[in-house]
């Protein structure tokens, strides 16, 4: 492809008009620094964002705007990478990265936010003239003039013409290629329809209601349903401890400032309510988090285990994210205890002591894509064969801390079979070879005592949940029991 007068990029298109604007707006400002942070810092959005609209100041339309570019643009990369492979004929690694970035950002509002062509192109020229200088400048013009007239499927029915079917859905639902391949295998393997994948793969680009947990004892969804002129809340859909913020900022509750309920998706509420629901034989006093950061589950486990004189301890290795399981623990009443250790260590060192362990492992988080839309640019292959050795190890470990009677769950943010099935199958067998034997329950028996009729759940005798069918993270869960 040729360029015009600027070198790298195709011929623009007539008819955008363009103004010389030398004034950045804050929130195009702080959305470029977030994608920024999490570009050439490795940075979370999730956590970057909210500290600079409050920084900023930014609230209502402002804070919306800067939220809905940057995590749009998180969650459009790969598409706007193909979309600007067609325009710009120099590779990505000669261009500047905060290029980059404004020209993603410039994409997104003129294919799918409501800027209009001449806006979303005259404000990123003015960006990039702040962040990169003069002279980049020009090339974000020409190219988001370039791409300006057509809309966002012309552009994909354009840019998507492979002949192998995961590198077209790659590129259409903005997924790399091996998660598009991984998470069709993790249907298959969990008894669901290949043909489903598409529903899932936009089901991640959908940005995720927030959920909110009433921590049993301290409050109830219905203490904090209601509507006022900052909050709307609404019932959950499946846990019995969830309400979902129709809009507002969630912080503004009573219940969360004070640690009554907090922010969790119903996914997570589940995962810790399986757990406690499962029945076991005998003493039912010591429960174990085992890897409790930052401390979602670790607070409605223990908040359950109060009501029923159990004692929770929570082993983080992060001394910074023990200190947020402490936060997530504060309000809770009863005898807690957060201890910075390895995970992998409690099972040698305090073996057969507790009656029901946790191990939410460390994961690629390939479930979470909806909230945390990043992590599918920043995990490779590689990573799967990372994370292996330390979820054996850590489900190995409890299996060795818990006593014989009592149960374990093993769950992981993630859907994919080598952080899901082939875990557990890997980990019962090395206990074996230890000498503890484990039985696997049916853990959507369990489930149907929780949720009841809830659908599409069952993997084998575990349970996933998906995004695009029950509207939560994907949450995998697999309850054992050790029998000797």
């Amino acid at each position: 492809m040729t360029g015009r007068s600027i070198p790298g990029v195709s011929t623009p298109r007539r008819g955008v008009k363009q103004d010389r604007y030398t004034r950045v707006d804050a929130s195009r400002k702080v959305a470029y620094e977030v994608l920024h942070a999490v570009s050439t810092e490795d940075a979370y959005a999730n956590l970057v964002l909210p500290k600079l609209l409050r920084a900023r100041k930014l609230n209502g339309r402002d804070a919306a705007f800067a939220t809905e570019l940057a995590y749009g643009v998180l969650r459009g990369q790969g598409t706007y990478d193909a979309l600007l492979a067609t325009i710009v004929d120099r590779p990505f690694t000669e261009l500047d990265p905060g290029v980059l970035d404004v020209l993603r950002m410039g994409l997104h509002q003129l294919l799918a936010m409501r800027v209009p062509d001449h806006a979303a192109v005259a404000t990123s020229v003015a960006l990039a003239r702040n962040v990169v200088g003069g002279g980049p400048s020009g090339l974000v013009n020409a190219v988001l003039r370039s791409a300006a007239g057509r809309d966002l499927e012309t552009w994909i029915d354009e840019v998507a013409t492979s002949q192998v079917e995961d590198e077209n859905l790659a590129v259409r639902y903005s997924h790399p290629q091996w998660v598009v391949r991984s998470l069709r295998e993790a249907l298959r393997a969990h008894g669901h329809d290949p043909a489903e994948l598409p529903e899932l793969l936009h089901a991640d680009n959908t940005p995720a209601h927030v959920a909110l947990a009433a921590l049993p004892g301290l409050s109830t969804p219905d203490d904090l349903v209601g509507r006022d002129s900052f909050l709307e809340i609404g019932t959950g859909r499946w846990s019995a401890t969830a309400a979902h913020v129709v809009h507002g900022d969630p912080g503004k509750l009573p219940a969360v400032r004070q640690g009554r309920a907090r922010v969790q998706d119903e996914g997570s509420q589940i995962v810790a309510q399986l757990l406690a629901a499962a029945s076991l034989e005998g003493r039912d006093e010591q429960w174990l988090d085992l890897c409790a950061g930052p401390g979602g589950k670790a607070a409605l486990l223990a908040a359950t285990g109060a009501q029923r004189g159990a004692r929770l301890t929570a082993v983080e290795v992060a001394p910074h994210r023990a200190d947020l399981v402490r936060q997530s623990l504060a309000a809770v009443p009863g005898e807690v205890e957060v201890r910075v250790a390895d995970g992998r260590d409690v099972g040698a060192d305090e073996p057969g002591e507790y009656d029901r362990v946790l191990v939410d492992a460390p994961c690629t988080g390939l479930g979470a894509l909806r909230r945390r839309p990043e992590a599918r640019w920043r995990r490779t292959p590689a990573d799967l064969g990372a994370l292996g050795p330390l979820q054996r190890a850590l489900l190995g470990s409890a299996l060795d801390a818990v006593r014989p009677g009592g149960v374990v769950a093993y769950a992981t943010c993630s859907p994919v079979l080598s952080e899901t099935r082939l875990v557990v199958d890997d980990a019962v067998k090395a206990a074996a070879r230890r000498g503890v034997e484990v039985e696997r329950l049916d853990t959507p028996a369990v489930l149907e005592q929780v949720v009841p009729g809830m659908p599409a759940a069952a993997a084998g005798q575990a349970v996933q949940l998906w995004p695009h069918t029950h509207g939560t993270d994907a949450m995998h869960v697999a309850l054992l029991r050790r029998t000797a």
